[in-house]
């Protein structure tokens, strides 16, 4: 039964960057919406879920759960532990911990302790790393740049919760322009909400508290992030609008020579230049089918303006097939 709050407040996300109340744990039913789409990409690979605690990880347990059906080779999970408030952390671990899964009947896991405290960008956490093939995570947001710079770094393949606004980070937007990382399935409300600790501040959407007692906070402010292949990203975006004779729903970019789209379904099929799209386009998007130009600045390098107001950002784009 879940008990159901509301509160107004947006922003949830943001506030825990500002004050780096990073404990948002991963429902496992949003892992198993979103780790569907990438069947067949884990055989014999060495996953690294490098921000959980195993016993509690709901990314662990997954993996844990199917390690045959996925064919792994290996399961590493490892754990920061840091001597104040997490709801799941005991007072009596006083460094890190991490542990290894091999699939066999009956394994007794093993928790074997770091000298330090099991930060991802430790060099314990980063020898593990080495050793593997795939990372699979929900990293703290506000280190999530430092995380997927370290990904790319070691040159691993990856799969991660982050706050949409993460688009905007120029290390992932660069990463998204050069075709090297792109956007997940599932976006938005597509993640249905995230475990908090009990004495978070509940300011998010939507704020309900499940069977087991634990609050869940739906922020509607999620992507997963990712470079495993995904058969829906070459899907082209069907588009049925004209820009001859609507100009006037398209209006012209002060500083740039293209034109305006507020939503991705209003994208005309028959304009061959510049586009200005939102952000949430990136979900949709196909790079055989548009070519991301940059992102949010004109010609003057500021920020794009329609008659001398600036649009919530804008990434501009150009329509290959035309």
């Amino acid at each position: 039964m879940f008990v159901m709050a509301r509160n107004a407040t947006n922003g949830l996300l943001q506030k825990a960057k500002k004050s780096k109340s990073d404990e948002f744990y991963t429902q496992l039913c949003d892992i198993e919406r979103e780790l569907q789409y990438y069947q067949g990409q884990f055989e014999d690979k060495i996953v690294y879920c490098n921000c959980d605690d195993p016993r509690v990880s709901n990314f662990f347990k997954y993996f844990v759960t199917n390690f045959h059906s996925l064919g792994l080779k290996k399961l590493i999970a490892s754990c920061y532990i840091e001597s104040d408030n997490s709801i799941f952390q005991e007072k009596d671990y006083k460094t890190g911990f991490y542990c290894e899964y091999f699939g066999k009947n009956n394994q007794n896991i093993e928790f074997i302790n770091f000298k330090g405290n099991g930060d991802f960008r430790s060099v314990e956490c980063i020898e593990l790393l080495k050793q593997s093939d795939i990372v699979v995570t929900n990293p703290p947001f506000s280190l999530f740049r430092e995380f997927v710079s370290q990904i790319m770094k070691y040159n691993k393949k990856f799969l991660a919760i982050g706050n949409v606004n993460a688009i905007t980070y120029k290390e992932v937007f660069e990463l998204i322009q050069s075709n090297k990382a792109w956007l997940g399935v599932n976006l938005g409300r597509g993640i249905s909400g995230f475990i908090v600790p009990d004495h978070y501040k509940r300011y998010g959407t939507e704020v309900s508290v499940n069977s087991d007692g634990q609050t869940i906070i739906a922020t509607n402010g999620c992507l997963w992030l990712t470079n495993l292949e995904l058969s829906q990203r070459h899907k082209d975006i069907v588009l049925t609008k004209e820009y001859k004779g609507n100009e006037d729903k398209y209006p012209h970019f002060d500083n740039c020579n293209g034109i305006n789209v507020n939503r991705t379904q209003d994208i005309p099929k028959d304009y061959h230049g510049l586009m200005g799209v939102p952000i949430t386009f990136l979900h949709k998007y196909n790079p055989e089918q548009f070519e991301i130009v940059r992102f949010r600045k004109g010609d003057d390098g500021k920020d794009l303006r329609i008659n001398g107001k600036c649009p919530y950002f804008r990434i501009l784009v150009k329509n290959k097939k035309i």
